[in-house]
């Protein structure tokens, strides 16, 4: 039984109560139908093989859908038996690793699905200390997918709030596929899948200090803020990803100035997905991992008084970098182009003359659409990422932005005391 510690605020203290995630059952959960044999073998590419010691986590947070216990024991099965029919579509996921030959042996062996309970405290009231939950998240997460590609975490509450939680290896999905699992799974419990393609395979072609992360809250009032104070007439709005990032680079570039004494050169480095740029177009429901990194670079050269750059500024500069870097991909160039920008990225990275800040956004991703039948979640959150990255993701009302920004700690304190995150975040 995992136990960890969540506060309760009552009107006028403050007291701390133990919340208990008890494990119930642990079981494998295999495709409804089998994997046909000429797709037993899946290849991966050059561009999944580096992220074969990575795990993409997330979690969706449901409250109460109504119901007594009848309900509940409902849902449950149709979880499972919707689960596994959504594996006979994404069916890599039910596969295992094999080492040797860089591939995804599509076994139908299953993925882990764990089922837990909270007893004595009602999702709502997690969900209003969501800040302090951050480094407890992992109890809600899944297991450690050792062996199976995907771990999924049901962790049901007394009050009937659920959440649902998955750690896939990131060799087999990105942030893209996630998204499109999660919905297709969802579409599956609450009506029922149709007949459709499968996905398709991918076209052929780091150890950390201890970290901490804070989730910063850019609201809907604060975006347009943002927006009115960046805007250079001579171009189009910022969008609220722009204005985000440009926000967070000025004051880590701020961080870096006050611990080495001077400006220095920086990058700004986004993950981009490169599924709308291929060409010809791929299938909707293609898996894999299909992105690359771009970097917008401020040089010190670009400030005459050492001052920080202006909002508008790197906003230019990010936009320069998204127009002038990636247009169309032919599917046989897919590779080159992607190693191409990536190795940009990590030789800064490597020579160290310069601060590299790693950005990606999971923005317009349909994550909030998963409606599993009993309405859509209410958040949806990552879990502790091992490396310094910051992860925007959408606001449950999907007019604002929270911002996952993980640095050591001193860092973090100094970040958190740059005088435009404390203006337009929350935290």
């Amino acid at each position: 039984m995992d136990r960890f510690l969540v506060a309760k605020r009552g009107e006028d203290n403050l007291k701390t109560a133990t919340m208990e995630v008890q494990m119930v059952t642990t079981k494998l959960i295999k495709p409804a139908s089998p994997t046909p044999s000429h797709l037993r073998t899946l290849k991966l590419s050059p561009l999944d093989r580096q992220f074969s010691f990575m795990v993409k986590p997330c979690a969706l947070y449901y409250y109460p859908g109504g119901g007594g216990g009848d309900q509940v024991v409902e849902r449950r099965k149709r979880l499972e038996t919707s689960l596994s029919e959504t594996l006979s579509r994404y069916y890599p996921l039910a596969g295992r690793y094999m080492k040797e030959t860089h591939s995804i042996d599509c076994n139908d062996e299953g993925v882990e699905y764990l089922e837990a309970k909270v007893e004595g405290l009602p999702l709502s009231q997690l969900l209003s200390r969501r800040d302090e939950m951050i480094p407890q998240l992992d109890h809600l997460s899944g297991g450690e997918t050792s062996t199976p590609l995907a771990s999924i975490q049901v962790t049901w509450f007394d009050c009937g709030g659920i959440v649902i939680a998955v750690r896939i290896h990131h060799m087999v999905v990105d942030g893209f596929t996630a998204a499109s699992f999660f919905n297709a799974w969802a579409t599956a419990s609450r009506e029922g899948l149709e007949e459709g393609e499968l996905p398709m395979p991918p076209p052929k072609i780091f150890g950390m200090d201890k970290l901490v992360t804070r989730r910063l809250v850019l609201d809907e009032a604060k975006i347009l803020s943002l927006k009115a104070k960046a805007r250079d007439h001579d171009r189009r709005e910022p969008s609220k990803v722009e204005v985000a990032t440009a926000l967070i680079w000025r004051a880590l570039m701020g961080v870096n100035q006050a611990k080495h004494g001077q400006l220095r050169t920086s990058l700004a480095s986004h993950t981009v997905n490169l599924r709308p740029k291929i060409v010809p177009p791929l299938p909707p429901l293609c898996c894999g991992n299909l992105l690359t990194k771009v970097a917008a670079r401020f040089t010190v050269e670009d400030s005459f008084d050492m001052a920080l750059p202006d909002l508008k500024d790197l906003i230019g500069l990010l936009r320069d970098a998204a127009k002038h870097s990636i247009g169309e991909v032919p599917r046989q160039d897919l590779y080159s182009t992607a190693i191409k920008y990536r190795n940009e990225v990590h030789e800064s990275i490597e020579k160290g003359e310069e601060d590299v800040f790693l950005f990606t956004s999971w923005c317009r991703f349909p994550f909030y659409e998963a409606d599993f039948g009993w309405g859509k979640p209410v958040w949806i959150s990552r879990t502790h990422p091992p490396a310094q990255l910051t992860v925007l993701l959408d606001n449950p009302g999907g007019d604002g932005i929270e911002a996952w920004v993980t640095l050591n700690p001193p860092d973090m304190l100094q970040f958190l005391q740059d005088d435009h995150i404390l203006a337009f975040t929350s935290f």
